[in-house]
């Protein structure tokens, strides 16, 4: 088994290599003057069971176009079998044909993965859960829920609600509501562009309480914020955001910054720089990917890291 690493996050690399107590492969990454990208692994990886860890976040191009690279520079160096480890999936939001004439590039990302050579995907908290279909490879899909989960019980917020902060995320709303064993809130709400959200309607009794919203992404925070507006409108006491996977602009950061939002958690599966002052909590998926990659390696069953 080895471990390699490319230059999205080697952070928490470096934090899965040490939970399982070995250390990550060598591997030379560099740019030509033309912009194109360049991989060589110094280390022998003939017949052994390779994992490569990358987020496909900003700059996605170039993240996806470099983890393309290092796979098929693994398959030439004949690796065995070659699990590629995506903590956050880019481009999971186009996975549907939603007007005319655009893409699936959800789907068009699995074709280029399994072309390249992956024999195995290992991805947390996809943005929706068909995509695991795009894959004709076995997909191993992890959840933070038992994270954050962890997270909230130690924190022991008072009244909590759990609060969708759109319609697509009430399954996993509900999730947590379940263990919590407290209420459920919906934001309805209604895109007007890239950028602009607008949160129309809240179903659900938040006054008084500590609204936790719960979502897998957040790019530019309107969709966060103009639901904390709301929540507040509503009588919530304070309001709490979850995201699994903070890939925020410095836009989306100061949104957030002048919104109700009390306090945001998410998870290093995308390295979060430059917060600017904002109230953040950062919980570690190390210990869930570097278990999940060890049962892999082993050929054992991973379902119990997704119990409580």
């Amino acid at each position: 088994m080895q471990i390699f690493s490319g230059s999205s996050n080697p952070g928490l690399v470096q934090r899965i290599a040490a939970y399982l107590g070995t250390h990550t492969g060598v591997m030379e990454i560099s740019t030509f003057p033309d912009g194109e990208t360049f991989v060589r692994i110094k280390d022998n990886i003939r017949g052994r069971d390779v994992f490569v860890v990358q987020s496909i976040c900003h700059p996605p191009n170039e993240r996806l176009m470099e983890l393309l690279i290092i796979i098929d520079a693994m398959r030439r160096a004949s690796a065995d079998r070659i699990t590629a480890v995506l903590p956050f999936y880019g481009y999971a939001r186009q996975d549907r044909k939603d007007q005319p004439r655009v893409p699936i590039t959800a789907k068009l990302v699995a074709n280029l993965l399994v072309a390249a050579g992956a024999s195995r995907i290992l991805t947390v908290d996809l943005h929706a859960q068909q995509i695991q279909g795009f894959f004709d490879i076995p997909v191993d899909h992890l959840t933070t829920l038992p994270i954050f989960m962890s997270h909230l019980r130690e924190a022991a917020l008072p009244d909590p609600v759990v609060v969708a902060p759109d319609v697509g995320g009430v399954k996993t709303a509900y999730a947590y509501s379940q263990q919590l064993e407290c209420g459920l809130g919906i934001v309805a709400k209604q895109r007007k562009g890239p950028e602009d959200v607008e949160a129309l309607t809240l179903v659900g009794d938040v006054a008084g309480k500590t609204a936790i919203m719960i979502d897998d992404l957040s790019t530019t925070g309107g969709t966060l914020t103009s639901a904390a507006d709301l929540l507040i409108a509503n009588g919530a006491r304070d309001v709490i955001a979850m995201i699994s996977h903070a890939v925020i602009t410095a836009e989306g950061i100061e949104r957030i910054k002048q919104s109700p939002i009390k306090q945001l958690v998410v998870s290093d599966t995308v390295l979060l720089e430059d917060t600017n002052g904002l109230p953040v909590k950062v919980l570690g998926v190390a210990e869930l990917l570097g278990e999940a990659m060890l049962r892999i390696h082993e050929n054992r069953s991973v379902t119990s890291l997704f119990k409580i």
